[in-house]
């Protein structure tokens, strides 16, 4: 064999190999949509005392049997899920993590991203690129937020799925609140944040801003994390004012949500309700400057969804200058999630 001979061998293994990569990135979706459909079935759940044949799984969820199965052995092409026998199925470590009941588990971010109203904009994402601007509101009528306020089902399913968000549990593990007396969660959701503090640190009172359709939520999941007597629940719009005294004020996965004006207001609204000694604690997924981005697609997801943005730490610490802090350390936590702290400029 000649090494021209070879050489051409592997440029086509190669370019083989590149549209086989290219394929799977394309197709993507449909696995995103498979994935949804398991973790909404439960199928998880129910393989986790061991492997099932699919004709019980299909008993149990409801599904049709043969429908089911080519479900799962699409999965199990991908290492979700795994045949053990003709028609019988068992978790892999991939699909272990699809369990609603272990740590980790992504099974509510799964159930997000298959619902209609999350990936639909997708849909229309050249309209987003064209205009720069969210296109979710002209297909539903109203702003993502607004929505969400308006079918409770929905806002279950956003709420549980923030939540689970890594970004949250590793704030009270990363950040030392013992020096803080009122912490005050902006737009804290159900709570999951406030509650990590409150359950590490038992000199903090915690305070929770936000919506009233989210506030009953947030009671339920205070209550049963054992901290709801020391927290306040505070209904508020963070774009009119803050109404909370504390020394130390968390905006979690919010800024991202706005474009840079309207993040301003809400910094801005903070600065106003803040003592000379108080600080501000950001926690976001920040972009690095340069250099291969994974992120960027979390960012488009914004766009389409909401028409806020991703930043870089660079563009957060601008945020936080023109609304009269100044940051004073930025802390790594891991899966690009970082913490900013920021004080009041002199």
């Amino acid at each position: 064999m000649t090494d021209t001979h070879e050489k051409r061998i592997t440029q086509n293994a190669s370019a083989l190999d590149l549209a086989m990569r290219l394929r799977q990135m394309i197709s993507a979706y449909q696995v995103s949509q498979a994935i949804h459909v398991a973790a909404a079935l439960g199928v998880p759940d129910l393989l986790q005392d061991g492997a099932k044949p699919c004709d019980h799984l299909a008993r149990v969820t409801g599904a049709d049997e043969d429908g089911l199965y080519r479900l799962l052995r699409a999965l199990a092409g991908v290492e979700i899920f795994t045949e053990v026998a003709p028609r019988t199925f068992a978790l892999t470590p991939l699909a272990a993590l699809l369990r609603s009941d272990v740590d980790g588990s992504l099974h509510a971010l799964a159930v997000l991203n298959g619902q209609d109203w999350f990936w639909r904009p997708w849909g229309r994402l050249a309209d987003g690129v064209r205009t720069g601007s969210s296109v979710f509101e002209p297909i539903f009528g109203v702003h993502f937020f607004e929505y969400l306020q308006q079918n409770p089902a929905a806002r279950g399913v956003f709420q549980k799925a923030l939540a689970g968000a890594s970004s949250r549990a590793a704030v009270a593990d990363m950040y030392d609140f013992s020096a803080s007396r009122r912490v005050a969660d902006i737009g804290g959701g159900h709570g999951a944040l406030i509650a990590a503090i409150l359950g590490k640190y038992p000199q903090v009172h915690g305070i929770l801003l936000e919506r009233a359709a989210v506030l009953e939520g947030a009671r339920r999941y205070l209550e049963s994390a054992g901290v709801l007597d020391r927290c306040d629940l505070v209904e508020s719009d963070f774009f009119e004012s803050i109404s909370a005294e504390a020394d130390t004020y968390i905006l979690s996965q919010v800024l991202h949500d706005w474009n840079d004006e309207a993040a301003h207001r809400i910094l801005s609204n903070c600065r106003k309700a803040m003592a000379s000694d108080g600080k501000i604690l950001v926690v976001e997924r920040v972009l690095p400057e340069s250099g291969v981005q994974k992120g960027p697609l979390m960012d488009l997801n914004i766009l389409v969804l909401m028409g806020g943005r991703e930043r870089t730490q660079k563009e957060y610490e601008v945020l936080l200058a023109r609304a009269g802090f100044r940051t004073t350390r930025v802390l790594e936590m891991g899966e690009a999630w970082s913490l900013i702290e920021g004080v009041p400029a002199e």
